[in-house]
């Protein structure tokens, strides 16, 4: 069971659209995909994932997914990630998660 947070605790989260504009595996890695993701008015961030296995380079390019903005940075193989992408873990396989289509890069989360 996770620990208990409070509602104050939530909502210092930023949760934002962001579209996926580059994608490639990070060299040494066999888990981490370097992505660099459009969130609008928040300008574009790098964000490591640890997406490959799951998703080709490829499928990733161009898809909207909802991103943690203000995520503290961290260093992941040498590269900085500048956020954190959400994704399902069902069975083993993880799925992104993807806003409704007609939402743009920087909108909210609420």
């Amino acid at each position: 069971m996770c620990e208990k947070i409070s509602i104050e605790e939530f909502k210092k989260l930023n949760l934002v659209v962001g579209k996926i504009l580059v994608c490639e595996r990070v060299p040494k890695s066999k888990k981490l995909l370097l992505l660099k993701v459009d969130l609008g008015k928040y300008g574009t961030r790098q964000i490591i994932a640890g997406l490959n296995g799951h998703y080709d380079a490829e499928e990733l390019l161009g898809k909207k997914v909802i991103v943690v903005e203000n995520l503290q940075p961290a260093n992941l193989m040498g590269f900085e990630s500048q956020g954190m992408l959400l994704a399902v873990n069902s069975n083993g396989r993880a799925f992104v998660l993807e806003p409704f289509s007609q939402c743009n890069p920087g909108d909210q989360v609420t």
